[in-house]
């Protein structure tokens, strides 16, 4: 093995998803996959031949886990950090599934995007996991990576989302997990342009306040607002629910009917 490929493998771990199905390549310091990205990936209606645009895609955990799910789609992983580009293509590749991945700043405007084959109103999905923390409320990492990773800027979530309704096609589906106590906030930021908004809250534990909303929106549409049955990780005892281990499994989808305790 060369040199430097011998240091970025040192620099990495290689790990298990869905109950080990995905296999992937990820930093050992700064930003590493976790539940976020797979909850998401469940939370993502796709079928066979859909154009699927993952914003942010780090390593490709998302985009992959849903490709993992979804044969035959068209994937483009869109990441800034170009080390982690770089690992999702990786990722793509030693999973066998087809994608294409792109360094871009999702925040960059429309030329940006056409520039590296993101035209408008050409993606059926969208899924994201913007930087969501709250910087007035959370302490940054030190790792610069993680930091971006992790922060959002006051305009964070109305620039992605905006990316997002650009790149959608009429009827198209926009994709995000977001923190609970920013559900105001996303409403806001999807009141123009989606509708038929559909939210599942993630808890802890069900009787705890939700810690993250997945958060389904389609292009153009006037149906009204549906909440979904939540999702509690964790139940009484501390071990995670049977739902919870078929999610993240990649057994179970959702919103998910509410016939697991």
């Amino acid at each position: 093995m060369p040199e430097r490929e011998m240091a970025e493998a040192a620099a990495t771990t290689d790990d298990g998803f869905l109950g080990g199905r995905l296999r992937l390549r990820q930093p050992v310091a700064g930003h590493r996959a976790g539940h976020d990205a797979i909850l998401l990936a469940a939370a993502t209606p796709a079928r066979a031949g859909d154009r699927v645009v993952e914003f942010g895609a780090g390593v490709g955990t998302a985009g992959l886990a849903l490709a993992s799910r979804v044969g035959g789609l068209d994937l483009v992983m869109a990441e800034l950090a170009p080390g982690l580009a770089g690992l999702a293509e990786h990722n793509a590749s030693a999973n066998g599934i087809p994608a294409r991945v792109t360094v871009l700043d999702v925040t960059a405007g429309a030329a940006a995007h056409a520039a590296v084959g993101l035209v408008p109103d050409a993606a059926d999905i969208v899924l994201m996991n913007p930087p969501f923390n709250d910087p007035a409320r959370h302490r940054g990492s030190p790792d610069a990576a993680r930091r971006t990773a992790h922060v959002a800027s006051p305009t964070t979530l109305e620039c992605w989302i905006h990316a997002a309704r650009r790149a959608l096609r009429s009827g198209g589906t926009l994709s995000l997990i977001w923190r609970a106590d920013g559900l105001a906030d996303v409403l806001e930021a999807l009141r123009r342009g989606f509708g038929a908004i559909r939210i599942v809250a993630v808890h802890g534990r069900l009787q705890e306040p939700a810690i993250r909303i997945l958060v389904q929106a389609v292009k153009g549409s006037r149906a009204p607002l549906q909440i979904g049955a939540p999702l509690a990780l964790n139940g009484d005892d501390g071990c995670p629910t049977a739902l919870a281990r078929a999610v993240l499994a990649g057994e179970q989808i959702l919103p998910a009917p509410s016939i697991f305790p």
